[in-house]
């Protein structure tokens, strides 16, 4: 796939008018019948998910923290292997792993000094690309960490907003 020539028109798009690059991307949980689990709608599919093991779920779902651990994996992967096809670097294969650690005290309220959510988040890449020069493997680095949407996301927050309906 010649991933320049798929994005070419796009690009010129964008320079020629900004407002069409901008988009929003929606995802809407939804209520289910037990409390330790959810749906979640993405438009294009719906995905159930379930609060964690160590916080009293079942442990048979996808957690909040999968997701988002799974979101960074795909971003990266993806990312990962359109900067090698776009950089035209020969690849056998590619597979990130994504590891995220967490202290359920924090989530629970048993200590305060605990912090609620991921202390730490680890992403290896597993590219085998034997016929790829060191300037090459550098540059896919670069090229992937620069532009993972998730990981800059998460290096990088943007401004959250909360609104409560039917309160001010």
């Amino acid at each position: 796939m010649d991933i320049r020539s798929l994005q070419k028109p796009l690009k010129e798009q964008y320079r020629n008018d900004p407002n069409t690059s901008k988009i929003k991307i929606r995802a809407k949980g939804g209520q289910t019948d037990a409390p330790v689990a959810c749906s979640v709608d993405l438009g294009r599919a719906i995905y159930q998910a379930e609060a964690h093991k160590g916080v009293g779920g079942a442990g048979a779902g996808a957690c909040s923290g999968d997701l988002l651990l799974g979101a960074l994996a795909a971003c990266a992967q993806i990312t990962c292997q359109m900067v090698a096809a776009a950089m035209s670097i020969p690849t056998e294969s590619i597979a990130v792993t994504v590891e995220g650690d967490m202290d359920l005290r924090g989530t629970l309220g048993i200590s305060k000094d605990v912090p609620v959510g991921f202390e730490s988040i680890h992403l290896h890449f597993d590219v085998v690309a034997p016929k790829a020069t060191p300037e090459q493997l550098h540059g896919l680095r670069e090229k992937t960490e620069q532009y993972c949407v998730v990981m800059q996301t998460l290096a990088r927050p943007p401004k959250l907003e909360t609104k409560w309906a039917d309160q001010d």
